[in-house]
């Protein structure tokens, strides 16, 4: 998935696109990833509950015992649909200038421009393809090169920033998030399928209105909201309490499997105690039950116990993909299919791709660290705190790219010097 859908192909989008178009194109890549993750929102929702109704016909094919396994073998149809589709797809014209083939390539561009925009097209490609070098090595030594320092440090600002924010986390961690505003996991579940869909929706929205507004204003619209919204689930989260009660006890002791991990009793000695942070009551729950029985049942525990303005969690987190569907998601892409040169794109975006993979990835694995050791409210609030940092940065250093072509954005962003 990185190497295609996140790597080549804005690359080849952004390559086979007009600048009055490219915009809105390259934008097409983030759609496509997220109507995906919705897709699979909807799928491990209407698998949960299959697996949860007892229904014969779903104990017969194992869904019932292996519900997980279902959500992950589904993968495998689209994926078929999409490596079968590539063999239509023409190779990128810019490509086979590199590779000599002009004749191919006015093929190809006659099909992506206008009939009288063709040799246009075809000589700007041409005179940037000329200074291009075939070595990697050189390629690799440009991307770091004197020339290429704003456009290098803009991809980086970029590649850090989509992730950063925690994007990813509050997505892969949505149910959990949700249940720690105590709604239940099939509320959970349902919530986070509504994430999904607004997610898809402002996307849309960005695809519309890039090639109108512009690059920056989305980035500083979107990046904005971020920080709005993550403030308002800090404050949400750091407004809860958490107290066990009788009732709650009671509840408690129906789980399955408790029984033989703890006493349901020992938790009498928390009653009529009422905890301002989830950090202090998870503390107090490790000391009464031990750190395993803990850890196993934290998330049925937190949910028996905290009282919270969940609708105010939600209000912020739906802002947050909201401002990040018609911001980071899309214009970051584009972004990177703009301000390298011909001759370093596809080197220097698997460069910056792989600082946001390597970003993404400590994200998601310290995320759940983060609540356990800080809290809620102030993961989140480090994570709008970041926004903040990275709408300075926007504001400050990223020139506007809207209805360049890639060749005169070489010399806004620089271009390297021809290998000798």
């Amino acid at each position: 998935i990185a190497f295609t859908s996140l790597m080549i192909a804005p690359i080849y989008i952004g390559e086979i696109s007009p600048a009055p178009l490219r915009g809105k194109r390259v934008s097409i890549n983030q759609l496509n990833i997220v109507v995906g993750l919705s897709a699979a929102y909807f799928t491990n929702y209407f698998i949960f509950n299959l697996s949860e109704s007892g229904s014969a016909w779903v104990q017969s094919i194992g869904m019932a015992e292996h519900a997980w396994r279902w959500m992950l073998g589904l993968e495998i149809l689209p994926a078929l649909v999409f490596f079968l589709a590539l063999f239509a797809i023409p190779d990128s014209p810019r490509w086979l200038m590199l590779k000599g083939r002009q004749q191919e390539a006015e093929q190809v561009l006659a099909k992506l421009v206008p009939g009288d925009q063709v040799a246009a097209e075809l000589d700007l490609i041409t005179h940037s393809s000329a200074t291009e070098t075939e070595s990697l090595w050189a390629r690799i030594g440009d991307i770091f090169g004197p020339k290429m320092r704003l456009a290098l440090i803009v991809g980086l600002i970029l590649a850090v920033a989509q992730q950063i924010t925690g994007i990813n986390a509050i997505f892969f961690y949505a149910p959990t998030i949700f249940e720690q505003s105590g709604i239940g996991t099939n509320a959970a579940f349902a919530q986070a399928v509504l994430v999904g869909v607004i997610n898809v929706v402002f996307t849309v929205f960005a695809m519309v209105l890039i090639d109108k507004w512009g690059r920056k204003p989305l980035l500083i619209v979107g990046l904005s909201g971020i920080a709005v919204s993550m403030a308002i689930c800090s404050y949400g989260f750091s407004k809860a309490t958490y107290e066990l009660t009788p009732t709650s006890i009671a509840e408690i002791e129906k789980i399955d499997n408790i029984n033989g991990s703890f006493d349901p009793a020992a938790l009498n000695s928390m009653l009529d105690k009422v905890y301002h942070s989830d950090i202090e009551f998870k503390s107090a729950l490790r000391s009464t039950i031990g750190d395993k029985a803990a850890r196993d049942f934290e998330s049925d525990l937190i949910k028996s116990a905290v009282s919270m303005n969940a609708t105010l969690i939600l209000l912020g987190i739906l802002g947050f993909v909201a401002s990040f569907a018609i911001s980071l998601g899309p214009v970051m892409w584009v972004l990177f299919s703009e301000i390298f040169p011909n001759q370093l794109r596809g080197v220097a975006i698997s460069f910056v791709g792989l600082a946001n993979s390597l970003v993404s990835f400590l994200v998601q694995l310290l995320f759940p660290l983060e609540l356990g050791a800080f809290g809620a409210a102030l993961t989140f609030f480090s994570y709008g705190a970041f926004a903040v940092i990275g709408l300075v940065l926007v504001v400050w250093l990223l020139p506007e790219t809207k209805g360049k072509t890639l060749e005169q954005l070489e010399h806004v962003f620089g271009k390297p010097e021809a290998a000798s």
